[in-house]
C-alpha cells in the first residue's frame, strides 16, 4: 500500500514540471507579439524614412527625421533582442523541464542557440541579450541626451565604462566557463 501510494505521488510530482507549459506557451506568445510590434516598427519607420528625399524639405526638419530614424531604429533592434530573449526564454525552459526538442538535434542553429544544460545556462544566455538590451537602451538614450553641465559627461563615460567592463567579464567568462573542462573546444578551433 505504501509503495502504491509513493508511486502515485512520485508520479504526479514528476508530472506537475508540465505545469512550466504555460510559461513556455507565455513566452513565446510574447516573444511572437514583440516581434510583431518591431516589424509593423519596421514598416512605419521606412514609411517615413521615404520623406527624407523631399526636395521641400527644411535642414531643420531633415536633420530631425533623420535623428527620429535613428532612434526609432534603435527602439526595434532593442524589441528584436527582447523578443529574442523571450524565445530562449521559452525554448530553454521547454528543454530544462519538459524535454529535448527532436527537430533540433543535428541542426547547427540548435548548437548556437539550444546549449542550454541546467538553470545557469538559461540564465547565463539571457544575461547575455539582457546586457545586449541595455546596451542598445543606452545608445538610444545617448542619442536624445543633452549635456548640461560637465558632470553629465561624466555620468556618461562612467556608464559606457561600466558596459564596456560587463562585455569584457562576459566574454572573459566565456572564454573560462564554456566547453569542456580539458580545453577540447579550444584544440577542435585550431
Amino acid at each position: 500500500m505504501i509503495k502504491l501510494f509513493e508511486g502515485l505521488f512520485e508520479g504526479a510530482l514528476w508530472n506537475s514540471r508540465f505545469v512550466i507549459l504555460t510559461a513556455v506557451i507565455g513566452s513565446l506568445l510574447a516573444g511572437f507579439a514583440i516581434f510583431y510590434m518591431a516589424t509593423v516598427d519596421v514598416f512605419i519607420l521606412f514609411q517615413h524614412a521615404m520623406h527624407y528625399a523631399d526636395a521641400g524639405m527644411t535642414e531643420e526638419a531633415r536633420k530631425a527625421l533623420h535623428d527620429s530614424t535613428v532612434s526609432h531604429i534603435v527602439e526595434v533592434v532593442d524589441g528584436y533582442l527582447l523578443a529574442t530573449v523571450m524565445l530562449i526564454f521559452s525554448l530553454g525552459l521547454y528543454e530544462l523541464f519538459i524535454s529535448d526538442i527532436n527537430q533540433a538535434h543535428g541542426s547547427k542553429a540548435s548548437s548556437k542557440i539550444l546549449v542550454i544544460n541546467n538553470l545557469d545556462d538559461l540564465k547565463s544566455r539571457l544575461a547575455k541579450v539582457i546586457l545586449m538590451i541595455m546596451i542598445v537602451t543606452l545608445f538610444e538614450e545617448a542619442l536624445s541626451m543633452h549635456i548640461a553641465a560637465p558632470i553629465d559627461l561624466v555620468y556618461f563615460g562612467a556608464a559606457i565604462a561600466l558596459i564596456a567592463l560587463a562585455l569584457y567579464w562576459t566574454h572573459a567568462a566565456d572564454g573560462s566557463g564554456h566547453g569542456d573542462k580539458d580545453g577540447s573546444d579550444e584544440e577542435e578551433k585550431h
